[in-house]
């Protein structure tokens, strides 16, 4: 395993990954099984969100209990297909505050072109996920996370789906204070940059625009 990186290999996981992967799972389905998938990624995710102890009444007896402390998480999609993910990770803490990154890739370089920016303040005191399904390239990820560090993000960590050996690899090499957290890593890459064997086109599957 690449440092850095962090397979989410739970059973659950893997099962719900093969229904996303089979070509004729439906929109509706593949829409539920990306926010539940992602419900489960953000356990591993946020395990060390920083806690506080507090002065509870129970039921029964007074105690000190944990809850979390510090300025809100930030959750942050990189547009379209980020928000499938996004969805998932706010059923779990539906309090985070959440960012869009708009870019899309061009189909001549495969390099990101940004067309939309619009995230909470005060970037430097909190945590930072980026969600994206596909790590393919890595050109998307790779400017996502640069930008929102020039905006004063220093606590940043990448969620998504399905990771490519060469997004990885260039990704860490871009930003190698980041970690990875994916539910795997497949084979490669094709000639139009998409992971094989993966799931086709994530926003079009998840949109049902393909």
């Amino acid at each position: 395993m690449p440092p850095g990186v962090t397979v989410v290999d739970h059973p659950l996981v893997r099962h719900k990954l093969t229904l996303m992967r089979t070509g004729d799972t439906g929109t509706a389905e593949f829409r539920r099984l990306l926010r539940e998938i992602a419900l489960l990624l953000g356990y591993e995710v946020l395990r060390d969100l920083p806690l506080a102890t507090r002065t509870i009444e129970t039921p029964l007896a007074p105690m000190e209990s944990p809850k979390l402390e510090g300025k809100k998480l930030v959750l942050v999609s990189i547009l379209r297909a980020g928000i499938g993910l996004l969805d998932g990770l706010l059923d779990l803490v539906p309090a985070a505050r959440v960012g869009h990154i708009g870019l899309y890739r061009d189909p001549e370089t495969l390099e990101a072109v940004e067309y939309y920016f619009k995230v909470p303040g005060h970037l430097d005191d909190r945590m930072l996920v980026i969600v994206d399904p596909m790590l393919a390239t890595g050109n998307s990820a790779i400017a996502a996370t640069a930008r929102l560090k020039a905006a004063g993000a220093r606590s940043v960590k990448f969620l998504c789906l399905l990771a490519a050996p060469e997004g990885v690899a260039a990704f860490r090499a871009a930003h190698p204070d980041v970690p990875v957290f994916t539910a795997a890593i497949d084979d490669r890459l094709n000639d139009h940059g998409y992971i094989v064997p993966g799931l086709g086109d994530a926003g079009d599957r998840l949109y049902g625009t393909k």
